[in-house]
Formats: structure tokens, sequence, C-alpha cells
């Protein structure tokens, strides 16, 4: 994949007050709890850990919190959205969204609530006159969204690596100094809760014997309570 050249920082465009320096969000957006629904805040959480990054630039788990999101868009002048988005496409598919379109793609084939919620904010931003300069949405096709605390399936996870690596690069574009991380996070500066890292998440979940995953097979069609009903 061969994703266009990302837009290198330029005067404020009319949407957007101009401003002496960037202000850069990277935000991961998706519900940890449905498996590769979890994809922006899975890659936000890894970009932090390999990754130092100057004052004007913040990290933000955004969860499924929509609405409440809308401030750090219109605190931005650069936007860079992390999100499994359904596109249509084989799943593990990474696909770059910049600017106008990230609305049209964000709200194309809502998977979750929080799409809905998140297209919303965008477009009350544009509303507002207070859209980012430049917005880039790195997105992954997802294979898996019905497994109740599932983590990641192999091939969207196999996707992370390169999916950060583009945001970096992005960012880079964008004229960030973007640096390998040196010093460990403390517990205080991680944006992701320990209990819910992935290692932890992955290693917390219990056995399919142990938890029932798939509903109770005795009122599913054909178990014991349908027979008895019939």
């Amino acid at each position: 994949m061969t994703p266009a050249a990302p837009h290198p920082i330029a005067p404020a465009r009319a949407c957007h007050p101009s401003s002496d320096s960037a202000t850069i969000t990277v935000l991961g957006i998706g519900n940890l709890l449905w498996a590769d629904e979890g994809f922006g805040v899975r890659c936000v959480e890894a970009f932090q850990q390999r990754h130092e990054l100057p004052a004007h630039v913040e990290l933000v788990d955004g969860g499924t919190q929509g609405l409440y999101l809308i401030q750090h868009v219109q605190a931005s002048t650069h936007l860079l959205i992390f999100d499994a988005v359904d596109y249509g496409l084989p799943p593990g598919t990474l696909k770059i969204v910049d600017d106008d379109e990230v609305p049209r793609f964000m709200g194309a084939k809502k998977m979750s609530l929080h799409q809905t919620g998140f297209q919303e904010v965008l477009m009350l931003v544009q509303l507002t006159e207070r859209f980012p300069q430049h917005v880039r949405l790195i997105g992954c096709q997802p294979e898996v969204i019905d497994d109740y605390g599932g983590s990641l399936s192999m091939v969207v996870k196999a996707t992370m690596d390169a999916a950060v690596a583009l945001g970096a690069q992005t960012l880079r574009d964008w004229g960030v100094d973007v640096r390998p991380r040196t010093r460990p996070l403390s517990t205080a500066e991680t944006l992701t809760v320990d209990t819910l890292a992935m290692a932890a998440y992955e290693a917390g979940r219990p056995a399919a014997r142990e938890a029932c995953r798939v509903g109770d097979e005795r009122f599913m069609p054909g178990g014991t309570a349908a027979r008895e009903g019939a």
C-alpha cells in the first residue's frame, strides 16, 4: 500500500483560526471489549509505548466517548485518527483517508454507536468553524467485532506495526519530532489502565469452558428449551 503524501503544516484554512504553532492530536477510538473494535485504542496505546513526542502533540484514548471528544477536535490544527472501519475490504487491510473525506468514511458503514457519535463530532466541529486544518484517518478493516471480551484478531493485530509506523511518518511529515521511546512510562502516564493493557487483557480472559461467549445453548435454536417449547 502506498498512501498519498500527508500535507505539511500550512497556513490555517478559513474554518480554523490561525495560530503561531500547530496543536496536534493523535486519537484512537473504539471499544476494547469487542475484539477488532478496539483497533484504534490499541494503536494509540502502542504509539505511546514506542514513541516520545513534543508537548504540542496530545495522545488521546477516545474509547467510545463520542460527543465528549469534541473539545479535542476543536482544539486541534492537525488530527490523526486510528479506528476500525468497515471499508468493505479484506480483513486486516489498512486504508488512509484524508481531510474532508474523513466524515464520509466514518459514517458510511457504521459498525457501532461510537462511530455514529464521532461522525456527529466532526459535523458539529464543521458547523462551529473549528475543523482542523488537516485530518488523517488510518483505518483497518476488522475481521471480528462480535466476540465480547476478545482481543484483536490475528489478522488485525498483525497490521498494528504498519499502522503505527504510518502514524509516526504522518506526524513527521507534519513537522513533528518523533523519537523512539527511551524513558519507561510511569503508571500515571499510561493511557490504558493496567488491567486493560493488551497483554493483561488477553491473559486475564477466562477460558471458553469457564465463560459462555456465544449465549446459553439451552435457549439457542434447537436447544433444550426450544425443543420443550415446541
